[in-house]
């Protein structure tokens, strides 16, 4: 799997694959209809949505392998390298894909909001698993998008096709919601993690040597990728990663300032600040008061 064939357009994946292209655009896959695979990498320069059924090898994603399950659907964004290692083994793969194009959805709303379909960011360890009724639904919009690829191109075929991919995203979204509600133990368990890599990064000095900890570094700290880390945060407790970091830090911070040995310049300094007035600025928006105030309040 060394070699990364680079897929930049529609009928590049239809091609590698073995498939009509009957839109230059968009293109929906039944795996059942193409040839065993046995391994493959490739460079993805268009969007993708792989709808699993049985279990077909590891799937790598950047450079990480994860071995996944049943019904699984995973997302892949323009710019990620995407491939299936099966070990030498021949498997005939069953499910779907959808692949299209950036250029599909230019100028459409689904244009204009991709970027709020934060799941196409997410590690591939991260994907979404369906229940049954879901991978019907799931697999009638595929459908769906499929038999208006079939028709002849007129001017409605955009508009269309693009509305049906809005729909799918849309139903993913929901279903997303779902996981993350159904896996409160895991979700608690990750909680208490940031919890305690907050504490430790400001109590053994961190702060002070490596600056203010970011949403970025606490998700790579606890192997999640920072938007699904933020969208979990943001599920489990109502509140933003960085909102969360925040309210840390303020604690941690409400607790040094009694502290008379230490001016407030120290205390900015020592959680991270390269400037007290931007201490002074977050201690005030989120407590009410500055810190001198704070300070002289006990």
């Amino acid at each position: 799997m060394d070699e990364i064939k680079r897929i930049d357009r529609v009928q590049d994946y239809n091609e590698y694959i073995g498939v009509d292209t009957l839109h230059p655009l968009v293109s929906v896959i039944k795996f059942n209809e193409i040839p065993a695979v046995i391994s493959y990498k490739m460079y993805l320069g268009i969007y993708a949505v792989f709808l699993k059924n049985i279990k077909c090898g590891n799937i790598t994603y950047g450079c990480q392998p994860y071995d996944y399950e049943d019904g699984t659907l995973v997302f892949v964004s323009p710019g990620q390298v995407y491939g299936i290692d099966s070990k030498g083994v021949s498997v005939k793969p069953s499910g779907y894909a959808l692949v299209f194009h950036p250029d599909l959805i230019k100028g459409t709303s689904l244009g204009k909001n991709i970027k709020e379909y934060s799941f196409f960011s997410y590690e591939t360890n991260e994907a979404l698993h369906l229940s049954k009724k879901e991978r019907r639904t799931i697999v009638d919009c595929l459908e769906k998008i499929a038999e208006e690829i079939e028709q002849n191109i007129d001017k409605h075929s955009k508009t269309l096709i693009v509305s049906n991919i809005e729909l799918f995203l849309n139903y993913c979204m929901r279903f997303y919601d779902r996981q993350f509600i159904t896996r409160s133990n895991e979700n608690k368990d990750i909680l208490m993690r940031f919890e305690n890599l907050l504490d430790d990064y400001f109590k053994s000095g961190k702060a002070e040597q490596m600056g203010l900890p970011s949403v970025s570094w606490c998700a790579e700290q606890l192997f999640l990728s920072p938007n699904y880390f933020g969208d979990l945060i943001k599920k489990v407790t109502g509140n933003t990663a960085l909102d969360y970091i925040q309210c840390k830090l303020i604690d941690e911070a409400k607790e040094r300032i009694f502290d008379h040995s230490k001016t407030i310049n120290d205390i900015a300094a020592g959680l991270g600040f390269k400037y007290q007035q931007h201490f002074t600025r977050l201690f005030k928006q989120k407590v009410g008061v500055t810190p001198n105030d704070y300070r002289t309040m006990k």
